[in-house]
């Protein structure tokens, strides 16, 4: 018999570690080939790492709670297949990582992203890879703040310049030489010089009353309220809002669903026609697809729509449709049901919600008619679809105006106002409007 290595995954290009929330195989348990082991969480989305070969689980190499490197050993398996070398680095025993261990310092500079960061309570000694806030550190950056004795405390009050305003390994190593003057003042530095309000905010008092029920927030709820409050001290919010006339898009939809439910075996929804449109306007006003690091701006050449998408538990993932400028009407439509299913069975890998460059949400899914989204960092613009209302409304005809009933949808679009200005965030919504009202009612698919 072979003693198989179980390697933890490469995950995407930034996440480089993972956290093991719980072993679904016991030792001594028979595993199949491509049969889920264990279940991990980065800090982009929770997965499950599955079996390369069949055989008896006879050894964990961390346990449940363990933070675990990209490309380490994480379990042994007994199969009749071919061995493959351990070697002393890649399969650390269960005692070589734990979660209050130092991490090692990663040499290649992978680990370029973190959560945003804020004050928490003075912890004592060595850096938790999550703080008691919530927030997460890389092994990279806590070896640094270790090393230079930066406290927990200390540690939350860096500005990130990563993507989601993660601190980084630049970010930390130019805090050093400002340590003195930043920890006496309070006021942390951005990564372009300029001063940011401090972060240490007491909290407000909420007091408790008779029959209140406290409920922990999960470690997802977490990061989006992270998240989306970084993202509003960051970019200052504009929304501008367009009323389209969807009634082409809607005759033409009630007229082929049916033919391709039984053709493709599956539903053409609203929401690949109107990310159509949404392409086609980035590619007309490209400084739309951008993205700002200090006081350069990045130009994106791949144009990647993150889809929000509401998970069964209340809880919201933004799975990203990559190149959806290379992709027709029948590859949108594919590629959003597959990315939508696998998002509500918690089946996403990290990579699908990575690498996002302009988000749409999905208001009218709730019947909402309009929306003021919040950005999803670090990108600028994000697109709110409200529900499709039947209205009466003004048309021309060759004989006058007239009064008809037409499917009206508002398009809410916010958009960041440091590199966005109004003409600019304006004409967009409004050129998508246009492509939509414009729509072949004859097109094939």
């Amino acid at each position: 018999m072979a003693e198989v290595e179980l390697i933890m995954p490469k995950m995407g290009e930034s996440v480089a570690e993972a956290t093991i929330t719980s072993w679904l195989k016991e030792v001594g348990d028979t595993i199949e080939a491509d049969e889920s082991v264990v279940e991990i969480a980065t800090d982009k989305v929770d997965s499950e790492v599955p079996s390369t070969a069949e055989g008896i689980l006879i050894k964990k190499l961390f346990n449940e709670g363990d933070v675990v490197q990209v490309g380490q050993a994480i379990a042994i398996i007994e199969s009749e297949g071919v061995s493959t070398e351990k070697t002393p680095a890649t399969a650390p025993e269960k005692e070589a990582v734990t979660k209050n261990d130092p991490a090692p310092v990663v040499e290649k500079a992978a680990i370029t992203e973190s959560i945003p960061v804020a004050v928490a309570p003075v912890i004592a000694g060595k850096i938790e890879t999550t703080s008691s806030t919530g927030k997460f550190y890389s092994p990279l950056v806590r070896s640094i703040a270790q090393k230079e004795g930066i406290s927990s405390n200390e540690l939350e009050t860096i500005n990130g310049s990563g993507k989601g305003g993660r601190v980084t390994k630049k970010d930390i190593l130019n805090y050093l030489p400002n340590r003195t003057h930043q920890t006496a003042t309070s006021t942390p530095i951005s990564s372009n010089g300029a001063t940011k309000p401090s972060a240490q905010t007491k909290p407000a008092i909420v007091p408790s009353m008779g029959g209140d029920e406290i409920i922990e927030m999960d470690r997802m709820r977490k990061l989006i309220a992270d998240h989306m409050v970084m993202s509003k001290q960051t970019s200052p919010h504009v929304t501008s809002y367009v009323e389209a006339d969807m009634t082409n898009i809607v005759t033409w939809r009630n007229k082929i669903k049916d033919g391709f439910l039984e053709r493709e075996n599956e539903k053409i929804t609203f929401t690949p026609i109107i990310i159509e449109a949404i392409v086609k306007a980035i590619k007309d006003f490209p400084m739309i697809n951008i993205s700002v690091d200090g006081d350069s701006i990045i130009k994106r050449k791949n144009i990647n729509i993150g889809l929000a998408t509401a998970l069964p538990n209340g809880n919201l993932i933004v799975p990203v449709i990559k190149n959806a400028d290379q992709l027709n009407l029948m590859g949108l439509t594919k590629v959003i049901n597959d990315l939508a299913n696998r998002a509500r069975n918690n089946q996403l890998k990290p990579d699908d919600i990575a690498g996002g460059t302009y988000t749409v949400t999905n208001v009218g899914s709730f019947g909402n008619v309009m929306g003021t989204p919040i950005i999803n960092q670090p990108q600028v613009a994000i697109m709110a679809i409200g529900a499709i209302q039947k209205k009466p409304a003004v048309v021309e005809t060759p004989t006058g105006d007239a009064i008809a009933i037409r499917h009206k949808m508002f398009l809410s679009h916010a958009y960041d106002h440091r590199v966005v200005d109004g003409a600019l965030g304006g004409m967009f919504v409004r050129k998508v409007a246009d492509y939509l009202e414009e729509f072949d009612i004859n097109r094939e698919i």
